[in-house]
């Protein structure tokens, strides 16, 4: 079974950047789809990005797209998420997560993920 550990998060002005990192313990990172999400106060937890086991797919939400980008270094057992041009609206704890091998549908919903991280928060403001 992995364990994720997330960091990386904080609190930045619209406009400007971080980057999480997910770090995994307990299993090779490389037989895992991974993804993030997040999540905000009375809302569900909502699909951010994804990335296949070689690196080779990523995807997103179109909310993020041309801001965010996923990766990963398999070696590292690390998967990262670089956010720029950060909006208030981008505010939220955000999850790593994990499954096992590359689906063949990427799961945009937490059912998808038997493996969680703790969360980090990340807020943007005005």
């Amino acid at each position: 079974q992995v364990q994720l550990v997330e960091s990386g998060g904080g609190s930045v002005q619209a406009g400007g950047s971080l980057r999480l990192t997910c770090a995994a313990s307990g299993r090779a990172l490389s037989s895992y789809f991974m993804g993030w999400f997040r999540q905000v106060p009375g809302k569900e937890r909502e699909f951010v990005a994804g990335i296949r086991r070689s690196g080779g797919g990523t995807y997103y939400a179109e909310s993020v797209k041309g801001r965010f980008t996923i990766s990963r270094d398999n070696a590292k057992n690390t998967v990262y998420l670089q956010m720029n041009s950060l909006k208030p609206e981008d505010t939220a704890v955000y999850y790593c997560a994990a499954r096992w091998n590359d689906p063949i549908v990427v799961p945009a919903t937490t059912s998808g993920y038997p493996y969680w991280g703790q969360g980090t928060q990340v807020t943007v403001s005005s």
